[in-house]
């Protein structure tokens, strides 16, 4: 995936904040970069669609093929499409981390994961796109605990305002599990899901 854009100009240009630092930057120019930014015409369906499907991605930092791969899966199973691909993109090793408070930012929780600070049921997994299991649990590896990190996210200090349902977390022992799959009305991700279907539909 291409990180050499700066986070505040795709937050911009996505309309959304990626990071609490790009929240202040966000405020102050709520408008997509450039010289026409405060200007833009109305835009196509295809670029509204291509949008949204670009909001969600850079949401979970994957890469184009990692979302198409999670679409086929999502297609193929029962249910809607899109509720289903959000719950999938939800379970990654990665994102739950985020949601638990182990890490302030997706970008943080995937570095994480591939530095090998965490464990899924006591065995080291070091892929953020990993998928994780109802009632499997999530921890921080015993070496990794006295880092400055996690000595802060053990005192919640980047816990999120609400935990989700589905997931429960022990911020003291730094721990979480996921209860059961998530559904897409309590996942945290600002996106209208349908327009993605659409895009890849097309």
């Amino acid at each position: 995936m291409n990180r050499s854009r700066p986070k505040t100009k795709r937050s911009r240009a996505l309309g959304l904040a990626l990071t609490p630092k790009c929240v202040r930057y966000f405020e102050r120019r709520p408008y997509p970069p450039g010289v026409h930014g405060r200007s833009r015409k109305q835009m196509s369906d295809y670029k509204t669609r291509l949008l949204e499907k670009q909001r969600l991605r850079a949401q979970y930092d994957v890469s184009e093929k990692q979302l198409r791969r999670a679409f086929d899966r999502s297609a193929r199973g029962a249910g809607k499409t899109g509720d289903a691909l959000v719950t999938d993109l939800e379970t990654r090793l990665d994102a739950l981390v985020l949601r638990a408070g182990f890490a302030r930012t997706i970008y943080q929780a995937r570095q994480f994961v591939s530095h090998q600070h965490f464990l899924v049921n006591g065995e080291r997994v070091d892929i953020p796109s990993y998928r994780v299991r109802p009632g499997s649990v999530i921890s921080v590896a015993e070496r990794s605990r006295t880092m400055p990190p996690f000595l802060l996210a053990a005192a919640g200090a980047d816990a999120p305002e609400h935990v989700p349902d589905y997931l429960r977390v022990d911020h003291a022992n730094l721990a979480a599990q996921l209860v059961r799959l998530p559904e897409r009305s309590e996942i945290p991700v600002q996106c209208d899901v349908q327009l993605v279907v659409e895009y890849y539909s097309r």
